[in-house]
């Protein structure tokens, strides 16, 4: 179970992760993927930083944390994908829906598992207690 747990977070941290270097090289078709489409260069620059920076952090702390068998550093996925999947659900309630909305929900809600299951799966390192 803890080699599928771990595969699975490696290959999911490599996924994202591309995805966030495709918004930072080609913002427009990265974008237009997930409903995002930039009205002007200031919007393509939101898209480049953010989008960039959720991806690439969530992805490398998957893929990291699978490889490194450190169960702390998969938190970190688990935080930004619950976040992520708490405005969308929010959005639901607020805004209503639009076709195919469940499944970026579904994405990030098995992320949120899956990193949980890993991290309660994986070592954790105490802070502040090394051996020598």
């Amino acid at each position: 179970m803890r080699f599928v747990l771990t595969a699975l977070a490696m290959i999911g941290g490599i996924v994202f992760t591309f995805m966030g270097i495709g918004f930072l090289l080609t913002p427009e078709s990265s974008g237009a993927s997930l409903g995002l489409l930039p009205s002007g260069t200031q919007s393509l620059a939101v898209m480049r930083a953010d989008m960039t920076a959720f991806f690439i952090v969530g992805g490398l702390a998957l893929a990291f944390g699978a490889w490194q068998r450190n169960g702390e550093l998969l938190l970190v996925p688990a935080a930004l994908f619950g976040i992520a999947f708490t405005g969308r659900l929010v959005s639901f309630f607020a805004d209503g829906t639009y076709p195919g909305f469940w499944q970026p929900m579904l994405v990030e809600a098995s992320v949120v598992v899956l990193s949980v299951l890993s991290s309660q799966m994986l070592p954790h390192r105490a802070v502040g207690h090394e051996t020598i």
